[in-house]
Formats: C-alpha cells, structure tokens, sequence
C-alpha cells in the first residue's frame, strides 16, 4: 500500500469519525425548525408613524421647557400634522431671538413662518427617515429581548423587507408550549403614555365621570373636542361582574412615554392586589416632576396601547419613581407587563400581517413521515445499487452514508435549523449521490467490455466521468446557492441541505469513491474481474 493510498484512507476515516462525532447525539446536535419542532410564525410591522408622533409629543414638551425658562412661551404649542409642529401666539417682537433658539436646540427641525405670530417646525426628511429605520430597529432589539428573557430556545428573529417596506418583522419560535401567552408578549407593544386628563368645562376633575358612549363625551365638551384632546377608552369591570368600555378625554401629546422607562417590576398596590412598579430615566424624572407639580389635583392617565389602564388624581409631585396599578391584574399578566416594559418598550404600535402556530403533534408526525420518507427512499437505493451494481454497489453505499453524515455534521457545525424542505433537501441530495456513482460505474461497465483491465476500467471511469459529474453538480450548485442566499424560511432551508449536500457529493463521488476502489485494487493487484 503506497504513501499516497494511505493518507486518503486516513482522510476518509478519520473525516467519518469526526462526522460521527459531530452528529452525535443527534437529539442535541441536530436543530428542528418550526415545522418539525412545533411553534409559533409571525410576520409583524412596525407602525413607525407612532414613532414620529412620539417625537413630536416629546419635541413639544421641550421646547415648552426651553422656551419658558427664557420667558419667550408662545400662547399655544400643538401638533400640526405627523411631522410638525406649530408655535401661535409668538412675541413679534421677539421672534428673532426664539428662531435662533430654537435653532440650536433643535437642529433637526427646519423652521418657517406661516404668518403673524405663528412659528412652524417641520421635522427634516432625514431625521424623520432616522426616526423611523431606528423604531424598527429598536423594535426588533426589544422583541429579542423579550424573547430571551421568556426562555425560548434557538429563536428566529429577524427584519425583512426593503425601502418602503423595510418596516417587518421576522419571527419564529419553535418548541412553545404557551403559545397565546407568547404571542401576546411579543406581538402587544407595551406602548406606555402618561397623558392629562381634559375634563368639560365647568366639571371639577374628582367629580368628573367617564360616559360609556364617545358621542356622549364630545355633547359635555359641547359637540366639538378641543384641538388637543382625544378619546380613548377603558375597558372595566362593574361590581356585578359586567364588562364595560369606558370613554375618557385626554390630551394628544404624551409628556412621558415608556422610552422613558428604566426599569419595571412586578409589586403590589395599597391594597395587595398585583401592579406593576416603574422606575423612569433622570431627565424623565424631572419632567414628570414638574408635571404633577404644575396639574396637582388634575387627573393624569396612563394608558397602554392606547387604552386606559387607570386615571388616578395626582394628590402629590412625583418623580422618578411610581406604581401603575388599578389595571385588574394578575400575578402573571403584572409580570409579563413588568418584562414587557423593563426589556425596553416599543417605540411604536407593532401590527400582526401573518401568524400561524404549528402544534407539537404536528410538528412530530411530520418529523417522523420525513424520517420514514427518507428512510425508506434511502433503503430503496441502496437495494437498487447492491443488485444492479453488485459489490461495487457497496462502494457507492459507503460514498452515500459518508455524504448523509458529512451534511449532518456541517449542520450541527454551523447550528443551522433542520426543517421539512431541508429534508427534501437530503432526499434530493441522497439521488444525486447515487447518480454521480452511476455515471462512474456505467463507465467502467463500458471500458471492460471493450477489454480494458480492471485498474485501467477504474481509471478510465473516474476520469471520462469527471467532467459530467462537475457540470451536472455544479449546474445544481448555483441555484442552491441562490435559494441560500436570497431565501427566507423553509426555501433558506432547502437551498442550505442541497448546497452542502452537492459539496460533499462531489468529494464522496470522487475522492472517497475512488479510494476504495485504489483499496481493493492494493489488497488484489491481480485482480482479474470486477463485479459490477
């Protein structure tokens, strides 16, 4: 046995070891994807215009602050549009000097003046186009987070799109056994808004009662909202145990939202019952300080995805620190808001566009009818090989379970997900295996009949099938590549097991292949028939 025989029996050998090993336990080492494994799919959009809208609600509140500590407070500061802003009522006098102000405090707003004592900010397009790549980003950060933390293994989490459409969101996570609990985590915002409560004119706030009816509310403001205030509802439980939607009045802008947030966590109210503590940012603090100073007595409320959850009085000036409660939890919902608002919350609405759940069951049986698919094709080939092909067909045997373990081990290598089309991937793979030894052995078959020894009919085999055996595999490398790089999801898988599957096709069809063939010949050099 020649140098050259023994370094790639050494290579051949010691590669399956290290597959075998890399495989091994299959259990652990070979990840299933949502639709062997059972879970949860979901494409979600980020509504990156409440970002903005939360820009503008927070620009505002600042610039009230900056404007009012140089006595330069215009009469109304509101709103004008998505991404605008407008000043009414400005000191003529003084106009120069509030522009210049607000141009080096606010630089990311072009200013103009739409006419006597009115100033309007308009938010630039690439501050507005940050804003919003930012929102989606931040989102899908936070949705990573929330996942984390909830404890769900080997999840898919992931921006898609592009331009316009570059506001989606990604998300996969197999093996969930709570499936709506998860859902709810990771598809409600957690948008968080402290706003002030608008009560009628001539209503004392500690009197005033929210009707159960939107048209009722706008008559006690005389059949016409204010410019400032909105409605949003409540949704409360009487005490015969009824539910019932309340409407309350309150302001468009939010003074404190929950990009504010430091932290949050699960406690109790006066009275025992869950409720969630906060804790928020140190220039938040001060804000909210001098907010429940300047309304003392007022009604503030704190609303969720834009829904109330309470609207207490504010009896004291409060600042970094205080306890949202009266939002009828439980101990499990107070705790998954507490994680939804400490893992950072939302910076804008999140809408669902696609959602499907793979049950357990499911997963499994499709599993098994994959193995057993697999299985069966696989033992069906091998047959074919050890009859037509007699003890060469053992060669092309070894070649195939050598490809099988080497797509396998590089799988469990690069961690990546086994999935039903990467399964078709392997069955795809394990034929084109077969074929490569097909055209190999056809070749051979030819060149003894024309009376060429048996090493010489190896040899001519090998090599007139080479070049048939490169194009056809490469030919089917390419678009594989193509699905792997451009696919997404099950199409992602499938590219993956076919792409390392022609590779390692290519290495057992030609390399391993002919080894054992060099092999048999070293341990027979007078080896007068060959059974094929």
């Amino acid at each position: 046995m020649n140098l050259d025989l023994r370094w790639r029996l050494g290579l051949t050998f010691g590669l399956l070891v290290v597959c075998l090993l890399a495989v091994y336990p299959p259990a652990e080492k070979i990840h299933l994807g949502l639709d062997l494994k059972g879970g949860i799919h979901m494409v979600m959009r980020v509504k990156t215009d409440d970002a903005v809208k939360a820009e503008i609600d927070l620009a505002q509140e600042k610039i009230r602050s900056a404007l009012g500590e140089k006595g330069l407070a215009p009469a109304k500061i509101s709103a004008d549009g998505m991404n605008a802003i407008l000043l009414e009522g400005v000191d003529a006098a003084r106009v120069g000097e509030i522009r210049d102000l607000l141009t080096r405090q606010f630089g990311q707003y072009s200013i103009s003046t739409p006419g006597a004592g009115r100033l309007r900010l308009q938010l630039k397009p690439n501050e507005e186009a940050a804003i919003r790549d930012s929102s989606v980003r931040q989102a899908l950060e936070t949705i990573r987070t929330r996942v984390d933390k909830f404890g769900v293994a080997e999840p898919t989490i992931q921006r898609q799109g592009s331009g316009a459409r570059a506001d989606r969101i990604l998300i996969q996570l197999p093996g969930v056994e709570e499936p709506e609990r998860v859902k709810d985590l990771i598809g409600s915002p957690a948008f968080l808004e402290w706003k002030l409560v608008k009560v009628p004119p001539g209503v004392v706030a500690e009197q005033f009662r929210p009707p159960d009816n939107p048209d009722a509310l706008v008559q006690m403001f005389g059949g016409r909202l204010p410019d400032d205030v909105e409605v949003l509802p409540q949704d409360v439980t009487t005490a015969d145990g009824k539910a019932l939607r309340l409407y309350w009045p309150v302001t468009k802008n939010s003074p404190i939202t929950g990009n504010d947030l430091k932290n949050a966590r699960r406690d109790q109210d006066r009275f025992g019952a869950p409720a969630v503590n906060f804790l928020l940012s140190a220039e938040a603090g001060r804000r909210f300080q001098e907010l429940t100073r300047k309304y003392q007595g007022q009604l503030l409320a704190i609303v969720l995805d834009r829904k109330i959850i309470s609207a207490p009085r504010i009896n004291a000036v409060i600042a970094e620190q205080g306890v949202i409660e009266g939002g009828n939890f439980t101990l499990e919902s107070a705790e998954d808001l507490a994680l939804k608002l400490r893992s950072g919350a939302l910076p804008a609405g999140m809408e669902i566009l696609e959602e499907r759940t793979v049950g357990p069951s499911l997963g499994a049986d499709s599993v098994r009818q994959g193995i057993v698919g697999s299985a069966v094709g696989s033992l069906v080939v091998i047959l074919f090989m050890l009859v037509y092909y007699r003890t060469s067909g053992g060669n092309a045997v070894f070649a195939l379970v050598l490809n099988i373990l080497m797509l396998l081990a590089a799988m469990a290598y690069l961690g990546s997900t086994l999935t039903l089309p990467g399964i078709a991937g392997i069955a795809l793979t394990i034929g084109m295996a077969v074929d490569a030894n097909v055209l190999v052995f056809e070749r051979m078959r030819e060149e003894l009949r024309l009376g060429r020894t048996v090493k010489a009919a190896i040899g001519a085999g090998f090599q007139k099938a080479l070049a048939t055996i490169v194009d056809s595999n490469v030919t089917t490398l390419i678009p594989a590549f193509l699905l792997l790089a451009k696919g997404t999801g099950p199409v992602k898988g499938f590219g993956l097991t076919l792409f390392i599957g022609i590779l390692a096709n290519l290495f057992t069809a030609v390399f391993v292949s002919r080894t054992l063939f060099d092999l048999v010949l070293s341990l027979r050099p007078r080896m007068d028939r060959l059974s094929i």
